[in-house]
């Protein structure tokens, strides 16, 4: 509870920093706790983005006072155009004209959330150095902060965060408290970065260090010498995967560097490839890579150097898949019989492991969507981890989505539908809270568990309760699937919620009416 409340305040700081016609109405939206950002532009409607949608705030168009009304009240900008509210985790970034004058800005939510790294915890206790990467958004930054105050406060270890744009630590000479015990060394200018990386090892005796966007070959080269030095380094980079550190010539060197061999002939054709090929350079400065796809969801490619050789020699190295299930439980998937302890652990052949949403849980389901955006259905996918495809081809499908304005149209692709007598879901609106309704309509069989139907009906009496002049009200201990239904009951009802007590006695909600 007390870290909701410490979020829930520092975001009122940044709330605090727009005109009152624009924060009085993200006040009132009903998500504050998935708000992103707000971002605000001269001549246009100011927006705020929340997890699942993007919302105009209201119907008056930004001018120059309104910018200057926020600016006035931010200390100067860094040299990489961003800013902070002093101990807190929030962002704000400018966009600036020609003639350096603010002209749009972007206010960045920042939050400390416990708990993220526990899918890879084993990990972060293991001492080798470890590299994160994950496309823009995905949680790095929250996870690195994370890391670093449980290797600090539960591992008692020495722990320096290089904090760049203060996005770790927060801003002011006073970290946040999200960091635990760790110390932090800020920068003056982004391009220093590397220096400060190399100053933390030779002053401060660090047994780990923590980075946070290692984005140039000076910061590449600084994390091969920390490493080289014994420290133990985790670090974010740019890139999704590790096709992407191997293609980019600046960040290669942190999975060992590529280079162009000659071999003999003999050698070429005992190999059955070409007189020249790619060959790993040098070992590796990250013994461990792994991709976040969520902060449920990760590829551990536990070994670097031979991920990397495998690769360059055009054979396929399978990670292994970790994903915290329905019941809060961490699931493990390999490709062979190496199964990791503490882990609810399954092994698939090799040909189930090319991606994670293919793990056989429930039947698949393919859906052809019609009019329906396919990066808000891919993300509810994600989101929810259910084993759905999304079908490419018009004759190949279990079901069709379409909206209100297709499907009144009555094309060919809908009226084959409906003559093969395919089932055809209609949603109201092209919109992420649609799919994900639509979801739950497909899976409900879920829900018709008589322990989930039971613990609905005890949040519901809650509610009433509540209703009826009760402050707050504590549920039974459940689990975390359940958790989440009678967290999301409750914010339906417009009340406040929280998960407390220790998962070996179980952990249960609390609503309460704020």
């Amino acid at each position: 509870m007390n870290n909701q409340l410490e979020n829930k305040n520092d975001l009122k700081k940044l709330l605090n920093l727009l005109p009152e016609k624009i924060s009085e109405n993200i006040y009132t939206h009903c998500k504050l706790q998935d708000l992103l950002e707000v971002v605000i532009d001269i001549g246009r409607y100011p927006e705020a983005r929340y997890i699942t949608e993007t919302v105009y705030i209201n119907n008056e168009k930004i001018n120059i006072n309104d910018i200057t009304y926020i600016t006035n009240q931010i200390e100067n900008f860094s040299d990489d155009n961003r800013a902070g509210i002093e101990k807190t985790l929030h962002r704000i970034s400018a966009i600036k004209n020609r003639n350096n004058k603010i002209i749009g800005l972007t206010l960045r939510v920042g939050r400390a959330i416990y708990g993220t790294i526990k899918i890879i915890e084993d990990f972060i206790h293991s001492g080798k150095s470890i590299l994160l990467i994950g496309k823009p958004g995905v949680g790095k930054t929250t996870m690195l902060r994370e890391i670093a105050r449980v290797l600090a406060d539960e591992g008692n270890k020495r722990v320096i965060i290089v904090d760049t744009s203060n996005e770790i630590g927060g801003d002011g000479d006073i970290p946040h408290n999200g960091i635990g015990k760790a110390r932090r060394m800020q920068v003056s200018n982004p391009s220093l970065q590397h220096s400060v990386m190399i100053e933390a090892v030779e002053n401060h005796m660090p047994e780990i260090i923590i980075v946070d966007e290692i984005g140039n070959q000076l910061d590449a080269l600084a994390a091969r010498t920390i490493a080289e030095r014994g420290v133990q380094l985790i670090a974010t980079a740019h890139g999704n995967t590790l096709e992407n550190l191997m293609a980019n010539p600046t960040l290669t060197d942190l999975v060992g560097g590529l280079q162009a061999v000659t071999l003999g002939d003999e050698e070429a054709k005992k190999r059955n490839s070409q007189k020249t090929i790619l060959e790993r350079k040098s070992p590796p400065t990250f013994d461990i890579l792994i991709e976040i796809h969520g902060w449920y969801k990760v590829a551990i490619y536990d070994d670097v150097s031979k991920m990397v050789d495998q690769t360059l020699r055009g054979k396929k190295f399978n990670p292994e898949y970790r994903m915290v299930n329905n019941e809060g439980d961490i699931e493990s998937i390999k490709s062979n019989n190496d199964l990791s302890p503490n882990t609810n652990n399954k092994t698939l052949p090799d040909n189930k492991l090319e991606n994670l949403d293919n793990i056989p849980k429930e039947p698949i389901i393919s859906i052809l969507p019609y009019g329906i955006n396919k990066g808000k259905l891919q993300q509810v996918i994600n989101d929810q981890n259910k084993n759905v495809i999304i079908s490419k081809d018009p004759n190949e499908y279990d079901i069709l989505v379409t909206t209100k304005n297709y499907y009144r149209r009555k094309t060919k692709v809908l009226l084959t539908a409906e003559k093969i007598g395919k089932p055809i879901y209609v949603l109201r609106r092209n919109s992420y809270n649609q799919i994900q309704t639509l979801f739950h309509t497909l899976f409900k069989k879920k829900k018709n568990n008589p322990n989930i139907q039971i613990a609905i009906e005890e949040a519901e009496l809650a509610i009433d309760k509540i209703s009826n002049g009760e402050p707050q009200v504590n549920l039974n201990p459940q689990s975390a699937y359940i958790r989440y239904l009678q967290h999301e009951l409750a914010e339906n009802n417009g009340l406040e919620s929280y998960s407390t007590g220790e998962n070996t006695q179980g952990r249960y909600v609390t609503i309460y009416k704020e």
